[in-house]
């Protein structure tokens, strides 16, 4: 016979305050993501009567990682008001739900008196928080924003032009909790290493003849960092001799600057290498790295190139820059050529270069759109502007077609 026994647990004894968990904190903190925009209308009088609910939009512009406008509605943007007033929109232009903000709408005084017409959010007690934006197209501003009669006789109004400055923050939120540790991390050195074995010249299994002057060089890290080198150098047609290939139609500084990227994942020093101190010879240099990157496969070398010519775009090489962005598929840097020539200003100077006669032999067809970027930028007179498109707001609806509450 089996007897049943008893089991008995001994009482936890109580932990002493010295293991009591440590007491922890956090934070919650709260703030905005701010940013502005400037946007000149320029032809006022001639925006006038293009109809009430029709506007005239900025470019877009990024705050808080969402995507923003402004429209202006020269007619107003109510039936009810009979164009007695001009309406001043900010419109949320990319997706996004229940986006938090706050807004500023400015129109500047141009007498020089700063007497400006403000509509602001920031700076004052919110008695209900931030605006609510609920979907793409909503927007936040005023149908009565000014009354024309007294807009037309303003200081607002100068030279037929108006300037609005228009502030965005966008409202963010995230929690702070203690930090245990933190080990910095050093930033990337593998170009440092590459580069360094490029200098040293262990291991040099393959030689390049450009204009006169030979580059050596390890068939590996081309081939790593170059479709069309692996193909030259390992492919099924491959070239037989290393110790000597010749390369056609590039000048010596340019390889040169197109190896110290292989290696080093970095530009160079463009006004060193050019041995000129100058933005033209920069952007020279430029022109023609970005070729040989496209050439060779280097899309990474290729985007440095393109954002680099964007911030030289100037008088006397924008045309020739232009021609080699539409020749390399380089949209984004065509887009900033044609932009940049369209307007009013910079224009005839520009069909004075020798640059221009190149394009129009070369591309011909790159005309027609550079017209149609003119024929955009002088209608209304207006220079960075757009009609609104499909799926924009007209009417005070969003995009799905649901009516969307606005302050007036």
């Amino acid at each position: 016979m089996v007897g049943m026994g008893r089991v008995f647990k001994e009482a936890s004894k109580p932990s002493s305050s010295s293991e009591l968990p440590a007491v922890t904190t956090s934070t919650s903190i709260t703030d905005t993501v701010n940013g502005s925009h400037e946007f000149k209308i320029t032809g006022y009088s001639l925006s006038k009567g293009m109809g009430i609910g029709k506007y005239i939009s900025s470019d877009t512009f990024m705050v808080g990682g969402y995507t923003w406008a402004i429209y202006f509605y020269p007619d107003g943007k109510s039936l009810e008001d009979k164009a007695t007033y001009v309406s001043l929109f900010i419109a949320l232009a990319s997706e996004g739900t229940d986006v938090r903000a706050l807004f500023e709408l400015t129109l500047l005084d141009q007498s020089g008196r700063e007497r400006h017409k403000v509509h602001s959010h920031f700076g004052r007690a919110l008695e209900s928080g931030p605006y609510t934006l609920k979907y793409k197209g909503s927007m936040w501003g005023y149908k009565r924003f000014f009354k024309r009669t007294a807009l037309e006789t303003s200081d607002y109004l100068k030279d037929d032009c108006l300037h609005v400055h228009c502030c965005v923050g966008v409202v963010r939120s995230h929690t702070e909790g203690p930090k245990i540790y933190s080990i910095p991390l050093p930033p990337s050195d593998i170009g440092l290493h590459f580069g360094q074995l490029l200098e040293t010249g262990k291991g040099i299994d393959v030689n390049f003849e450009v204009d006169g002057d030979t580059f050596s060089a390890h068939k590996l890290v081309l081939a790593a960092r170059s479709p069309v080198f692996r193909a030259q150098l390992y492919g099924p047609m491959k070239d037989q001799n290393t110790h000597c290939i010749k390369i056609e139609d590039m000048e010596s500084p340019v390889f040169k600057a197109l190896i110290h990227f292989i290696y080093w994942d970095t530009l160079p020093d463009l006004e060193e290498l050019t041995g000129l101190n100058s933005n033209w010879a920069s952007t020279l240099m430029s022109q023609h790295l970005l070729a040989a990157a496209d050439r060779y496969g280097l899309e990474r070398l290729r985007l440095l190139c393109e954002a680099k010519l964007c911030e030289g775009v100037a008088i006397n090489t924008v045309a020739t820059t232009l021609a080699l962005a539409e020749q390399h598929h380089c949209y984004q840097l065509k887009s900033v050529c044609l932009k940049f020539v369209a307007l009013p200003e910079n224009l005839r100077a520009v069909m004075q270069t020798e640059g221009f006669e190149y394009l129009k032999e070369s591309c011909p067809h790159v005309l027609t759109e550079l017209l149609e970027y003119v024929a955009r930028a002088n209608e209304h007179s207006i220079i960075v502007g757009k009609q609104g498109t499909e799926g924009s707001i007209l009417d005070g609806t969003d995009v799905h077609g649901r009516r969307v509450k606005q302050r007036v």
